[in-house]
């Protein structure tokens, strides 16, 4: 498939075509390549580019999605949206989606060259719960790496809710990923849209996860995304300003109109509520 085709598919929501040769046996490295190519057109057409999502940092899902490493894509002005805890998305014009709970870094300033985990953390302004909306064109979710890359990293829409200083929490990187690694989260999922409370919390989460899922945690997920970006030719290094999310902390899952879905995640993380249209 070619970028033009790529983007389209995404645009009009539809599957990919079940033969789908030329991106099956494409590398990672080609894979990249193609996704840039797609992150030109939507430039050119006036959408703006905020940041990254970093995929797979949960190693204990890969076996289910046929995938060995973490893999990133472009977040867009078009995909972004911020809220104090509790917000509503429509679920038209997207292909499969699923939802995933994750910490959200806002960057205040581009890391050195060669950054050690302490100069990144002094490049972030802030941390967040988020909820990464995912989707893929390819026919029942049966994909591998490089189909996912093609596919924009499978990226559909990142919530992201309160957001708290990342210097309030903690004032060296170690203590910081230790603080994040260590939050556990509950996710559940609702009939329809209710205030949290006594009744909400009894209910039995869908799963449960925990900040050290990805990558030992989500810091260390944002610093090997770093390596991995500035090691793939033409793409554009992280700016001030841009969001990361860090990687899903339980596996994807499905979402349908009506439904609502919230994470329960410990301090310094807030709850977070999307309801679906």
């Amino acid at each position: 498939m070619t970028p033009e085709q790529i983007l389209r598919h995404c645009d009009q929501a539809v599957l990919w075509p079940k033969i789908s040769g030329d991106i099956k046996v494409a590398d990672i490295a080609g894979a990249y390549q193609t996704a840039l190519q797609v992150r030109q057109l939507r430039i050119a057409r006036g959408e703006q580019p905020r940041g990254y999502k970093i995929g797979f940092t949960n190693r204990s899902i890969w076996p289910r999605y046929n995938v060995a490493a973490p893999i990133w894509g472009t977040v867009w002005n078009t995909t972004l949206a911020f809220c104090e805890g509790n917000a509503t998305l429509a679920l038209a014009g997207r292909c499969q989606p699923r939802i995933e709970p994750e910490a959200v870094f806002g960057m205040r300033a581009t890391p050195p060259s060669g950054a050690t985990l302490e100069a990144l953390f002094d490049c972030i302004e802030w941390v967040a719960p988020g909820f990464e909306m995912v989707q893929s064109h390819a026919p029942g979710w049966k994909f591998n790496a490089a189909m996912a890359v093609a596919d924009g990293g499978l990226h559909s829409h990142l919530l992201v809710g309160r957001r708290t200083a990342a210097r309030s929490i903690a004032t060296s990187a170690t203590a910081f990923n230790d603080v994040l690694a260590g939050c556990q989260l509950a996710l559940y999922k609702d009939g329809a849209a209710e205030p949290a409370g006594k009744d909400s919390a009894a209910r039995l989460p869908v799963e449960r996860g925990q900040g050290r899922n990805v990558l030992d945690g989500p810091l260390l997920a944002l610093h090997h995304f770093l390596n991995e970006l500035r090691q793939c030719p033409g793409a554009p290094d992280l700016q001030p300003g841009d969001v990361v999310t860090t990687g899903t902390w339980t596996d994807a899952w499905p979402v349908a109109a009506g439904e609502t879905w919230r994470a329960e995640f410990d301090a310094p993380l807030s709850p977070l509520s999307l309801a679906f249209t």
